[in-house]
């Protein structure tokens, strides 16, 4: 059994007080590992680790970094399938899901090794011959971030790549749910010669350690991917010490299917893109909104398909759907599916817990639920699924703007104006159409309203790490 320690300056070590917490494989239920709890002792040795740390990988050049990175993506590319039976062990998601997210991870970091050479400043015209204007971005300062269970190493990987490439230190709290592949990139960063500091890695309680580390003042950036309740407490933490954020809180994506497309061809998309890791997604399709014309035959097609879904231990190739992260979510999915139904939804698929070892629930479909209902409000997080009808565009795009949250979202249609006016008018950060493979390196992942403040990926990731400088120069006689 495998047991994680925590990375301070350099260096793995047990916490101070020897206490360690166990990682169980939901498949299972058993336990897989064990991680180190990090003491308030370790938190403060962190700190000044990341402390000293930045001021030592600040002084690095931009190609210094860059080459660091490329060369950690290398021996992370050299152990993918080890680390990928990593997350299927300890997260669940079948192994052909985390080898992709592995080489999700990989993408990060080689992506974040060209942002590292190309951090832009600029010089302007002054209206005095003897005058210089010259505007450099440097590293915000050290950060803390924290990364959740159901991705997680391409998660860290997000966070930790933008970092180290603006030239900031990290400290990284991965989910101690699944720490495994978080710390397998930590040592490849290691082993690719970051420098002492400018990576920590922490895992135990998350309350004490978020309110430890953005408690502090030697923290200048807290980047967290996570729930809405957590999002708002970390904001309170960092205003203290007026630290920037970003975070990514979850969504509810709705998805809208037009009436002018193949609806069985469509639904079986649909059920692909709805049960990966088994709805653990926050960019999941939760909500789907048919029109009436083909809402019958799509809702058939749908349910004919999931239930062809084979549920089972991530490690077995045939898997379509593993199981749910922990107890706790499997009760919590199975109590809103318990809701909606005492809210009028009609059970036409699934909707029990699965009997046996592990953490299994059945993928569920429901129709019949009112616009506020609870399920068709709030992500379910899991492998449920509403369908509705509509009639027309402006009513379809008021019940897609009507939750409080606004990361991703989907439309299928063959009609290219259709297409662009759902997308200008659909309250998102990512709209697909016609896929749903909208989360891409190059392509910045944001929110708006209550999924999140600033972006991850694409060329926006680094402008998070960085601080705008001034620096005006007289080069005549002082």
């Amino acid at each position: 059994m495998r047991t994680y320690d925590l990375l301070i300056d350099g260096r793995w070590s047990a916490p101070s007080d020897g206490e360690f917490i166990e990682v169980v494989n939901p498949s299972t239920g058993e336990v897989c590992a064990r991680t180190a709890r990090a003491t308030a002792d370790d938190l403060d040795r962190a700190l000044d680790s990341a402390a000293g740390g930045w001021e030592r990988w600040r002084s690095r050049s931009g190609w210094e970094r860059s080459s660091v990175l490329r060369a950690a993506a290398s021996l992370l590319a050299a152990r993918a399938d080890a680390v990928a039976e990593t997350i299927t062990r300890e997260q669940g998601k079948p192994l052909r899901e985390a080898r992709l997210e592995v080489a999700l991870a990989i993408e990060q970091l080689d992506w974040c090794a060209d942002e590292a050479r190309r951090i832009y400043g600029r010089t302007m015209e002054a209206p005095s011959p003897s005058i210089r204007y010259r505007v450099e971005r440097a590293p915000v300062g050290p950060v803390a971030a924290f990364t959740p269970w159901n991705f997680p190493i391409s998660l860290a990987a997000r966070k930790i790549g933008p970092a180290l490439a603006a030239g900031c230190s990290i400290i990284v709290k991965p989910a101690e749910e699944a720490p495994g592949a978080a710390i397998a990139l930590a040592e490849c960063l290691v082993e690719a010669g970051v420098d002492e500091g400018a990576l920590v890695i922490v895992t135990g309680d998350p309350v004490q350690i978020s309110d430890h580390l953005v408690s502090s003042p030697i923290i200048r950036k807290v980047s967290l991917t996570g729930s809405v309740p957590v999002g708002r407490r970390v904001m309170e933490l960092a205003a203290r010490n007026i630290s920037a954020v970003s975070m990514e809180l979850g969504g509810h994506a709705p998805v809208v299917v037009f009436g002018d497309v193949d609806p069985v061809e469509v639904a079986r998309a649909c059920v692909t893109g709805k049960f990966r890791n088994a709805g653990q997604v926050c960019i999941s399709p939760t909500r789907f909104y048919v029109q009436d014309e083909i809402a019958a035959e799509f809702s058939a097609a749908f349910v004919e398909a999931t239930a062809a879904l084979r549920v089972g231990d991530g490690m077995d190739e045939s898997t379509h759907v593993g199981p749910l992260a922990s107890g706790r979510r499997r009760d919590a999915v199975h109590s809103v599916v318990e809701q909606a139904a005492r809210a009028g939804a009609s059970l036409v698929l699934g909707g029990r817990p699965i009997d046996g070892p592990g953490f299994y629930y059945e993928p569920t479909v429901l129709t019949g639920l009112a616009d506020d209902a609870a399920l068709m409000q709030e992500e379910p997080f899991g492998p449920v699924v509403p369908i509705a009808s509509f009639s027309t565009f402006d009513d379809v795009i008021a019940k897609a703007n009507s939750t409080r949250y606004g990361l991703a979202a989907y439309v299928f249609t063959r009609d290219l104006g259709l297409a662009t006016r759902a997308a200008e008018q659909i309250e998102a950060g990512l709209v697909g159409i016609n896929t749903f493979a909208v989360s891409a390196t190059p392509v910045p992942f944001s929110g708006v309203k209550l999924s999140g403040i600033g972006a991850e990926n694409g060329a926006e990731a680094i402008e998070g790490y960085l601080v705008t400088k001034s620096i005006v120069t007289s080069v005549g006689e002082p």
